[in-house]
């Protein structure tokens, strides 16, 4: 009987620190939990302090001795550096190493596309895989230089390299158009909401800081939650029923990371806008993470990028069941901080208190007596607002209640 197996990949982490050598240390420790994600062994590890990464080589001469004599002291299979390299930097470590190299960002495309589940998933990490493809091409040695067509010898025909570009663009165009439609779909959603006056708040924050958790707590969406990088990726929306009677939508996002490649930025881009359309943000943290300000700050500037500052940001700090003493967690960003933990359910109805108050902060109190021949704005009031009182009398109804501004002028 012959036995099958699929041996594990054994990779040296790489990285360049331009400081002191803490953030670069943090940053390999995620990498080593990308490469764990990916399904990689990290063997060893290798910084390297220098102000810039080599243009050539990623490392100086002397660093690539030394990774050489890393690699086969580990018996490594593979080196794995924590930026994203360039065609020239792949073909020169490859050659020098005689290892297979991979860069920060061919993991995450990796761990997306095991990940992918949903056709707008797939359609969008099959973009950000052949954007990243495209951009490595050129450069990548000989084999992509072969000539073709022609009869004999006669001209040069079309070089392999170009017929993978052709090809990639081709089908990059395909993808495109299919994002397209899913963005107008969409759009068709966000305007229904928008008619039914919903508000919705977008669950944003840093990759296991607990969304998904989150989201199954408080509407039982049973969404995948894992203790792994990029558990889910495609964005859920539940209803949320507040003490007060309301109720709101809440969207998961994907998670964001540090150096999230931009390919991924762009191809994701139709879901990440969740969060720019959302009427609220609520930001989870990681408050058991060491690295926390780091990642908080991460988030702020993605979202910065995607223009989707700018409104009420409420930061929960996850995972409380996990710290030994409450520590002073504060976010200068956001307009109310909770601390909570999403596993075991701690600060959840302060968290739906808090959304009940920020909804009815956004609404403008109605007191009016209608005849009844308009007794149904009343249910318009109910509906889409929140009635407090009504009293039917001889000359009308007499109503009390919080309604959305655009609203207002109608009733």
């Amino acid at each position: 009987m012959i036995e099958i197996r699929e041996e594990t990949e054994r990779v040296i982490l790489v990285g360049i620190s331009a400081g002191d050598g803490g953030e670069a240390e943090e940053s390999l420790k995620e990498l080593a939990e990308l490469a764990k994600t990916a399904g990689a062994w990290p063997a060893g590890k290798l910084i390297q302090k220098r102000e810039a990464a080599h243009p050539a080589t990623y490392l100086g001469t002397g660093k690539l001795e030394e990774l050489l004599e890393l690699a086969e002291q580990t018996e490594a299979t593979a080196i794995l550096c924590d930026d994203e390299l360039s065609p020239a930097q792949f073909k020169n470590l490859e050659r020098f190493l005689d290892k297979k190299i991979m860069d920060r960002t061919m993991v995450i495309l990796d761990i997306f596309a095991s990940r992918a589940s949903t056709s707008e998933g797939k359609i969008q990490v099959e973009l950000a895989q052949l954007r990243y493809r495209a951009a490595k091409l050129t450069g990548l040695g000989v084999s992509l230089s072969r000539l073709g067509g022609g009869i004999g010898t006669r001209g040069p025909g079309e070089k392999k390299l170009e017929v993978d570009k052709r090809r990639i663009h081709e089908r990059i165009s395909v993808l495109k158009e299919e994002l397209s439609q899913v963005k107008r779909h969409r759009e068709v959603i966000r305007k229904r909401r928008e008619r039914n006056h919903k508000a919705v708040a977008a669950i944003v924050g840093y990759t296991n800081a607990g969304k998904s958790t989150l989201l199954n707590a408080l509407t039982g969406a049973c969404v995948l939650s894992e203790d792994k990088l990029f558990a889910t990726l495609d964005p859920t929306t539940r209803e949320l029923l507040l003490p007060d009677g309301e109720s709101i939508l809440l969207t998961d996002t994907v998670g964001f990371i540090q150096k999230l490649p931009h390919h991924l930025v762009e191809a994701f881009k139709s879901t990440l806008e969740e969060a720019r359309y959302a009427d609220f943000i609520l930001h989870v943290v990681d408050a058991a993470n060491p690295a926390m300000e780091l990642q908080m700050y991460t988030v702020y500037e993605t979202l910065r990028k995607l223009e989707a500052m700018g409104k009420p940001v409420i930061t929960l700090f996850n995972k409380a069941d996990l710290l030994e003493e409450t520590p002073l967690l504060r976010d200068f960003t956001a307009d109310e901080t909770l601390c909570i933990s999403a596993k075991t359910g701690q600060g959840l109805d302060s968290l739906k208190d808090l959304l009940a108050r920020k909804l009815k902060e956004q609404k403008i109190y109605l007191e009016r007596l209608y005849p009844y021949s308009e007794a149904g704005k009343i249910q318009m009031i109910r509906t889409y607002g929140q009635l407090l009182s009504e009293d039917y009398r001889e000359d009308g109804i007499a109503v009390s209640g919080y309604v959305p501004p655009e609203l207002f002028g109608r009733l």
